[in-house]
């Protein structure tokens, strides 16, 4: 159903606006290797995904050493491949530029690190196209704590009423409602309908296209 009075769109970074999934899932598997000689199946990176990476590493040690030269190698591979497996969602760029020029204001909530996020939206041509980002350097708390989007909102000059979240993982939508904004489930990411029902997003987005038709 349209969502008259919406001014304000706040999106997930990974998953969302831009296609990197199959790098986070390389680079996760090529870490749990180097570091643990695990071969982590779909459900372990995918249980993670949305999170800091101190937090993903965390539940395979709490030794803050071993999760630290963790996140150096996750970096380093996925520094190395970002740019040859970092891939646009068709339509996205048209449907950000659509609603900058209706007047929206547009937000990034992520739990990448304000350079990657950065550099992740200029590949996909989204670079220069959002008022605020909001990434895991900005906050103590991450999603799906609602902090994330909070701060956001407060840098938009925004209200949680005419907000809307739209993101790809269950920590998306628990923090958009925690927040109080309405939310909405982007279905191109890796997430199943299943997997994010139980957080009873407002809308179903099964394109970004569909985002239009909000509001």
């Amino acid at each position: 159903m349209p969502a008259p009075g919406l001014t304000t769109y706040l999106f997930d970074l990974d998953g969302t606006l831009i296609d990197s999934v199959e790098l986070i899932r390389r680079t996760f598997r090529h870490t749990l290797e180097v570091h643990r000689g695990a071969h982590p199946g779909e459900d372990s990176w995918l249980k993670g995904l949305g999170q800091p990476l101190w937090d993903q590493f965390g539940a395979y040690t709490q030794d803050k050493a071993e999760i630290d030269a963790m996140i150096a190698t996750y970096r380093a591979y996925n520094s190395t491949h970002h740019d040859t497996l970092v891939r646009r969602y068709p339509g996205m760029e048209e449907v950000i530029r659509g609603l900058k020029q209706r007047g929206k204001r547009l937000g990034v909530v992520t739990s990448k690190m304000q350079k990657g996020a950065q550099s992740g939206l200029a590949l996909c041509g989204l670079g220069g196209l959002f008022d605020a980002i909001v990434a895991a350097d900005d906050t103590q708390r991450h999603k799906p704590h609602p902090e994330p989007v909070y701060l956001a909102l407060e840098r938009l000059g925004a209200v949680a009423q005419s907000t809307v979240f739209i993101g790809d993982s269950t920590h998306d939508l628990a923090a958009g409602r925690a927040a109080g904004v309405r939310t909405g489930a982007a279905l191109w990411g890796p997430f199943s309908r299943e997997a994010l029902a139980e957080h009873e997003p407002d809308y179903w987005l099964e394109t970004p296209s569909d985002i239009m038709a909000l509001g």
